[in-house]
């Protein structure tokens, strides 16, 4: 009997914690659209951080911002660590929960850095007849 308990909470332990990493994510836009169903449950939101609403306390790790949407802007505030490389303009992925005042508190902040994730142009790259006359064939 007792096995079948532990294995019966070890199951539910696992569909939790797996279940929160399957939610992909909502866009500025959908947040700002459900954020009064969304108080308190834990969310990842994509979007730009908006011109102009980049802050950094004065404790470096503490910072708010507002996400781009269409017609308004999602206010974030974020007390953990942030990535070194987080500017204005940037295109992020902010985890986290939303207070009562529809505040989006954020406890992870991903950013992506585009130019990492571009090709490089043809002229840059060798054609293969350079290279293989560079490696001593014909």
């Amino acid at each position: 009997m007792g096995s079948v308990i532990v294995a019966g909470l070890t199951a539910y332990m696992a569909y939790r914690g797996a279940s929160a990493s399957w939610q992909y994510y909502l866009t500025a836009d959908e947040c700002l659209a459900e954020r009064g169903s969304l108080v308190g449950h834990r969310v990842r939101v994509s979007g730009r951080i908006a011109a102009g609403s980049f802050v950094v306390d004065h404790d470096p790790a503490r910072a708010s911002f507002a996400l781009e949407g269409e017609g308004e802007n999602q206010k974030v505030v974020c007390p953990g660590p942030l990535p070194g490389n987080l500017a204005e303009g940037m295109a992020v992925l902010v985890e986290g929960r939303f207070d009562d005042a529809g505040v989006f508190q954020g406890e992870k902040v991903l950013t992506r850095c585009a130019s990492k994730y571009q090709s490089r142009s043809s002229a840059a790259l060798p054609s293969a007849t350079t290279k293989a006359k560079q490696e001593g064939y014909p």
